[in-house]
């Protein structure tokens, strides 16, 4: 594999741009130690301006990434839209970014656990919390966990119904045996088909230079941690979904309409279980990153249920 320069670098180059649109947005990169074993890496209001009163009378909305590059990959658009009303949080997942633990437990609930310790340690009493993929297991866990400091919720393209069926019928489509083959891709070949299944527009014209940049970039570090949280997840173990309904609160699910990570029939299912103040928005012509593949639409929904409902 070639190894471009940095300063060739797409990826480095588009970092750069993207650092720039959170700064703009009022945001600054902040870590911060949870306990004595967890530091979490964040993207967060600018402590500089924090005491201004517009500042404190705004509500609090938490972002959580999914399986793949660290946060400010994943969410740049949500940031842009949703800064100017809400304090906008945006964690990297332990092993994600610059957040890293030296606890064994490499389970959903256990990030969890850790994006609470992180939110109280800032005095952030109350939030709503939006998740995709993965980060929607943690979304769930966190409302499940703490349903007095969730207020909304919104699980986007996330199986959390998942069973052992969905999980070996994901392999099945991305022909491969084990997940990280899929979730993990260590050559360009390997991203190439993980794009495929996420993204509902072909990406054939992607340069093999620019793949193999992203896979070295973005894919590199950390991966034998990155493999035992793929091994750590809970969900998706048995053949029953196990999860509980989020009865005393709202919640929106928002899934791409040809997602083939999560397909369709398990958001529809999920909507069922998850209780009777659950509602489905589906949004054509995306697969599973809405939030990026329509961001006007996806960020339109969002707003409307948080802010209107």
């Amino acid at each position: 594999m070639t190894i471009l320069p940095s300063f060739l670098s797409p990826v480095t180059l588009w970092g750069i741009y993207v650092r720039r649109c959170f700064a703009a947005s009022g945001l600054s990169q902040q870590s911060m130690k949870i306990d004595d074993e967890t530091t979490l890496h964040f993207w967060g209001p600018n402590p500089n301006y924090q005491t201004s009163p517009k500042q404190n009378q705004k509500p609090s909305l938490v972002l959580i990434h999914g399986f793949g590059p660290a946060a400010m990959w994943q969410w740049r658009k949500q940031v842009q839209f949703f800064a100017p009303i809400f304090n906008v949080y945006v964690p990297d997942l332990v092993f994600f970014g610059g957040s890293t633990t030296a606890s064994p437990n490499r389970a959903e609930t256990f990030q969890a656990a850790s994006v609470a310790k992180l939110l109280e340690k800032l005095g952030v009493e109350r939030f709503s919390v939006v998740g995709t993929s993965y980060g929607g297991f943690v979304a769930y866990h966190l409302a499940r966990t703490w349903p007095e400091r969730v207020e909304k919720v919104v699980i986007a393209s996330s199986g959390v119904n998942m069973r052992r069926r969905d999980s070996e019928a994901l392999l099945n489509r991305a022909d491969v045996d084990k997940i990280e083959d899929l979730m993990l891709p260590a050559t360009a070949a390997q991203l190439h088909k993980l794009m495929a299944l996420a993204m509902f527009k072909k990406l054939d014209m992607i340069p093999q230079f620019f793949m193999n940049d992203f896979v070295q970039k973005l894919y590199s570090d950390k991966r034998k941690e990155k493999m035992e949280l793929l091994k750590g997840v809970t969900i998706g173990r048995d053949d029953n979904a196990n999860i509980s309904p989020l009865h005393d609160k709202g919640v929106l699910i928002v899934w791409g309409e040809n997602d083939q990570i999560f397909p369709l029939e398990m958001a529809t299912e999920l909507k069922q279980l998850l209780g009777t103040k659950a509602r489905l928005e589906v949004i054509k012509n995306t697969s599973h990153t809405p939030q990026i593949e329509d961001a006007v639409q996806f960020n339109t929904i969002v707003q409307n249920f948080l802010c209107k409902d």
